[in-house]
């Protein structure tokens, strides 16, 4: 049949209506009127069809074009099938979102609900550095398994604790973009009865954080109040208050009133209000931080910006100890079990641990506040045994 536009709009026999003027090309009119576009065509002795679409979406002369252009991939040895469909394809990569821009988007709206911003910027580090390179561009539908192990076998072993938490930050990602339905399948960088079957499992480190025997401390402290710098201030402050290092760092003048520094629980572990006793070195030691930046908000800075993360840590390190700031805190529980009669409760306290026993944290409701004020202060006379002025003083202490 000679197709011409006015055929082709008129036409309404059922069937295959074949163009003359294009080989291969046929006009499908369906019982119901409907007209589709057909190629038929022979490719490695196989009879395929091909659908350009709709009439009159497709026209005739579109058609024809379309008849023309897959006779010539025919003609140099490629499916027209086959070809449309990794155009598709392409064009549905190209449109999906990718790993990167996901992950960041993620991470962008977690923020709010972790403790601080240094958890968020964590997760950018980690991905960034380890994951991005891999799959940062990938679109989240083609990650997979294989993806995942190149991400984390380099580092499972020499970077264990930064590997674990990596494909933890992972699988939430993934899982996030499946909840969403931005991909299918399974969760390439699922643990339990996955990954656990291909990367050995890491071992629970039996390292604690090193710290100072509690009977060296007295000298410590002494070496520690000859050291110039704010970093010997704050780390001094944050040993007499067995405080973490960023509630320290990120501590503000408006938290303390009177002798209490009350830390709000966004800033604390366990997502409570803190409120520590401070006693009279703690107090000198605020004083003399505040004279050197006075305009500033927090309780040890430079030019109104609080120290960094390393700070104190590196003032250790030039003490030349191997230990870790966090590590005094285990120092202040040995010394209250094994030299004091204070209760392990009022340590605790002391500490900021979250209490475990359901029942006894229905009973205990108070902050037990001025009993920690004088264990903190028997902790502060044995810190300052250094000073023979507080040797005498806290001998005295001791014999009454």
């Amino acid at each position: 049949m000679q197709l011409t536009d006015i055929v082709v709009k008129k036409l309404s026999q059922p069937g295959r209506h074949t163009d003359d003027q294009t080989k291969g090309l046929h006009l499908w009119v369906k019982v119901t009127g409907q007209k589709y576009w057909i190629f038929r065509y022979t490719h490695q002795s196989k009879r395929l069809a091909l659908s350009f679409g709709a009439y009159p979406d497709v026209g005739l002369r579109q058609a024809r074009e379309r008849a023309i252009e897959a006779r010539n991939l025919i003609n140099k040895g490629t499916d027209p099938t086959q070809e449309k469909k990794a155009a598709k394809e392409a064009e549905a990569s190209s449109a999906a979102p990718r790993f990167k821009e996901f992950a960041l988007a993620y991470i962008e709206t977690m923020r709010p609900k972790w403790r601080n911003q240094k958890h968020g910027d964590q997760w950018v580090a980690t991905v960034a550095n380890y994951a991005f390179p891999v799959i940062g561009t990938m679109p989240l539908e083609k990650i997979e398994t294989q993806h995942v192990l190149e991400i984390l076998t380099p580092i499972w072993h020499t970077k264990s604790e930064t590997a674990v938490r990596l494909r933890g930050r992972l699988e939430r990602i993934l899982s996030a973009a499946i909840t969403r339905k931005l991909r299918t399948g399974a969760n390439p960088a699922l643990w339990k009865g996955h990954l656990e079957n291909l990367l050995p499992t890491q071992r629970a480190s039996d390292n604690h954080h090193e710290a100072l025997p509690y009977p060296d401390i007295p000298a410590f402290m002494a070496k520690l109040r000859n050291a110039d710098g704010l970093s010997a201030l704050a780390l001094e402050f944050s040993i007499l208050n067995a405080s973490r290092t960023s509630e320290v760092l990120l501590g503000l003048r408006s938290e303390v009133q009177g002798n209490v520094w009350t830390i709000p629980g966004s800033r604390m572990k366990a997502g409570k209000t803190h409120q520590v006793p401070l006693c009279r070195r703690s107090m000198d030691l605020l004083l003399v931080a505040q004279s050197m930046d006075p305009d500033s908000v927090y309780l040890f800075s430079r030019n109104g910006k609080p120290l960094s993360n390393m700070a104190m840590l590196m003032m250790v390190r030039r003490m030349q100890l191997g230990l870790t700031v966090h590590g005094f805190r285990s120092t202040f529980r040995d010394w209250v079990s094994e030299e004091t009669d204070h209760s392990p409760e009022v340590a605790e306290m002391a500490l900021a641990h979250t209490i475990g026993n359901k029942v006894e944290k229905a009973y205990r409701r108070g902050n037990l506040l001025e009993r920690r004020r004088l264990l903190m202060q028997d902790w502060e006379s044995f810190c300052m045994l250094g000073n023979d002025s507080n040797l005498t003083l806290l001998q005295t202490r001791l014999a009454a």
